[in-house]
């Protein structure tokens, strides 16, 4: 029988470290000019710096310190005055220098912390996550194997290089062991990373686009017997591209390093790869030796100086934090936790945000979102703000207001907007989707409803109003839902002498 997830926390305390990769949105690559833009053709964004060819010369990226340094700033780090790259050396087919540029012992941003809360048995508590450094450093190419059964280079009959990425800035934060997490150990690395993401939102520095791969977390986690006071062997599990699967890999690695401590067997120190359709990880290559990849300083760039005026000026620039800013929105909007939970879980909460700000009950935003345009997002397997804008959602929700729309209609003029009819006002056009506000036509449909049904109407004439539900459907039913339902009440209820 497996080992469950309770099980093994029941026996071991996991430690923690996580670093993650951010590709910067510049408009231009770390060491050169070429062009940055996801999705070009195969190798069309390169040039003979990015190549590694023999005699070019690199630059660096001006814009790209400058994002390192406001991240720094924004993790509480400390911003050093000095600092170089280095040439990281190692041969791999996607790394068309034969060597890495990167920041090695003399980091951009060291000693920082980002505090996140994690909801516990006794509530919600806060866990510090220390951070150890943010450093600069160049993308590598990607690589496609083409064959064999998983799309790696094993069983693979042929692989193709796309140098297109080679160079784009990067920005590494790597924190120190996180210990004390116990069970919360998966909740903690996903509000980590969520945390992470969101500040580099605000910070306006990459996209963060975890399924484009701007984003990317190496999760390590090792186990050791509860109270023991030792660190187990890690495991590093590659390139986790969302947060759900942040959380999933780590559970996973739990109970299988868990599992092999249990036979009595040593958990190898290797990095590993986590798939989705299961859960679980898979061997990767073995780091039981430390690899000395011979690192020296880049001999072609000049070390960074970054003067305390300019930093105090970025620093000036750090927007509110996510966390401060999350607490002040759901103080204005008066939302309850559990349900703040749930917008911000649902990674919606920017797209809530912008709805509001364009004039969008908050009340009324939220549910449009959570509801009826997440479930077409989540049936389409796509992002809901990819269907809708919330220009459009926001207009929706004022026509609904202002008594032009009502709820059934509103879902209506939705899927139109979503299927691409046009604006909210070109599908209600087409459609003939505007409300039934006249108050004769009403009272037409309202006496056809009582004639239909005398008994109910009789009812609702003897003082039972919750009655008047069968006949508000009646005349619901027989506008096509297009009357306003609370006008239909107030009408019927009139007429009826209550």
């Amino acid at each position: 029988m497996a080992l469950t997830y309770e099980a093994a926390m029941s026996k071991y305390e996991p430690t923690l470290g996580l670093e993650v990769h951010v590709e910067l949105n510049t408009k231009s690559k770390m060491f050169c000019s070429c062009a940055t833009e996801f999705g070009g053709e195969p190798n069309t964004q390169t040039c003979p710096v990015c190549l590694g060819l023999p005699g070019s010369l690199p630059v660096v990226n001006g814009t790209a310190v400058e994002s390192a340094i406001l991240i720094g700033l924004a993790l509480n780090c400390s911003v050093t005055p000095f600092s170089r790259f280095a040439r990281k050396n190692y041969f791999y087919p996607d790394m068309p220098k034969n060597f890495q540029t990167s920041q090695y012992d003399e980091p951009i941003c060291v000693n920082g912390y980002l505090d996140v809360e994690v909801e516990t048995d006794e509530g919600s508590k806060t866990f510090r996550v220390e951070i150890e450094r943010v450093h600069m450093e160049e993308d590598t190419g990607k690589s496609l194997h083409v064959g064999g059964a998983t799309g790696r280079i094993h069983g693979a009959e042929y692989s193709l290089l796309d140098y297109n990425r080679a160079g784009i800035p990067l920005i590494e934060i790597v924190t120190k062991i996180i210990p004390g997490t116990g069970k919360y150990a998966p909740q903690v690395a996903r509000a980590y990373v969520t945390e992470l993401r969101d500040i580099l939102r605000s910070l306006g520095v990459s996209d963060v686009r975890m399924e484009q791969g701007s984003l990317r977390c190496d999760a390590n986690v090792s186990l050791a017997p509860t109270g023991s006071g030792k660190l187990g062997t890690r495991s590093e599990t590659k390139n986790v591209n969302s947060l759900r699967s942040i959380e999933r890999a780590l559970t996973g690695e739990i109970i299988r390093q868990a599992e092999v401590l249990d036979k009595g067997e040593k958990v190898k120190q290797e990095t590993r790869h986590f798939l989705e359709d299961t859960g679980l990880t898979r061997p990767g290559r073995s780091k039981e030796e430390a690899e000395d990849y011979r690192y020296f300083p880049e001999p072609d760039l000049i070390p960074i100086v970054a003067d305390e005026k300019w930093v105090s000026e970025l620093r000036n620039r750090v927007p509110e934090k996510p966390s401060i800013h999350r607490k002040r929105l759901q103080e204005a909007w008066q939302v309850p936790d559990k349900e703040m939970a749930a917008l911000i879980n649902s990674e919606l909460l920017s797209v809530v945000e912008e709805t509001v700000r364009i004039g969008a009950d908050p009340t009324r935003a939220r549910t449009w979102w959570l509801g009826e345009i997440s479930r077409q997002a989540n049936e389409k397997e796509v992002a809901p703000d990819s269907l809708i804008t919330p220009i459009a959602v926001a207009e929706i929700i004022s026509l609904i207001t202002s008594g032009d729309l009502t709820d059934k209609l509103a879902r209506q003029v939705v899927d139109g907007v979503i299927n691409g009819e046009g604006s909210p006002k070109e599908v209600i056009e087409k459609r003939g989707l505007k409300v039934v506000s006249d108050d004769g036509a009403l009272m037409k449909a309202i006496e056809e409803a009582i004639a239909a049904q005398p008994d109910t109407a009789q009812r609702v004439r003897d003082g039972n109003i919750p009655a008047a539900g069968a006949l508000i459907g009646a005349v619901m039913k027989a506008t096509g839902g297009q009357a306003d339902a609370a006008r239909v009440r107030e009408l019927l209820l009139k007429h009826l002498g209550q």
